[in-house]
């Protein structure tokens, strides 16, 4: 079972070099939120990931898909922590504060044939205490329309390995992903759960046998 402990540890060690941040909509950070299980408390709770399925709009890129609460920097943000923190406020209600930084992920591109322009994606780790948790709602339902927890040992198991079909570029495509309830996390989602796995040394199922 992974630790919060532990996850801290391999993140502090990595080296990371982050993005030039420059405030501008080319620009994108995320926070993937760890909690303890609302199940159990205690040194032995299991960790869970925050998700959100974003409302289905016309425009936007990541219509009905399973995300991590995040979105494009704005002028007003100084850094790309800033930009997963108040987007985070303004999709689910929770506030991210300093003391809840875990460590960076690695920067992802964000290359879509559907985007005016390439975007590179800053995700970030975060560890709230149980009132933050329970802070989380969809807070503008235009935007969002659920918010859910997955245990950790979930986005692990064998069992929860699916595919996804999605059109691309005017055909219909397979991709793998995780299913948990009626959502499927995939796509970029993955990607970041991808970094992830691979730097608390372990192997993401979904992606196992992917050439993807």
């Amino acid at each position: 079972m992974l630790s919060i402990d532990y996850i801290r540890s391999v993140l502090t060690e990595r080296d990371h070099e982050p993005v030039a941040f420059r405030g501008h909509a080319s620009q994108a950070a995320v926070a993937m939120i760890l909690a303890d299980s609302e199940h159990c408390s205690g040194g032995g709770s299991e960790l869970e990931v925050c998700f959100i399925r974003r409302a289905e709009r016309p425009g936007d890129p990541w219509s009905g898909q399973v995300a991590f609460p995040g979105g494009r920097a704005g002028p007003q943000d100084p850094d790309a922590h800033a930009v997963a923190e108040r987007e985070t406020w303004e999709e689910i209600g929770m506030t991210l504060e300093p003391e809840h930084r875990v460590g960076p992920l690695p920067i992802r591109p964000i290359d879509r044939a559907d985007l005016r322009e390439p975007m590179t994606l800053s995700p970030f780790v975060y560890y709230v205490d149980r009132i933050t948790r329970e802070s989380a709602f969809a807070r503008i339902p235009e935007e969002v329309a659920h918010v859910f927890w997955v245990p950790m040992s979930h986005i692990f198991d064998e069992d929860a390995v699916t595919e996804l079909e999605y059109p691309i570029a005017g055909s219909w495509s397979a991709f793998p992903g995780i299913l948990f309830g009626e959502h499927v996390i995939w796509g970029l989602t993955l990607r970041v759960l991808d970094s992830f796995a691979e730097i608390t040394q372990r192997t993401l199922p979904a992606l196992r046998n992917s050439n993807w």
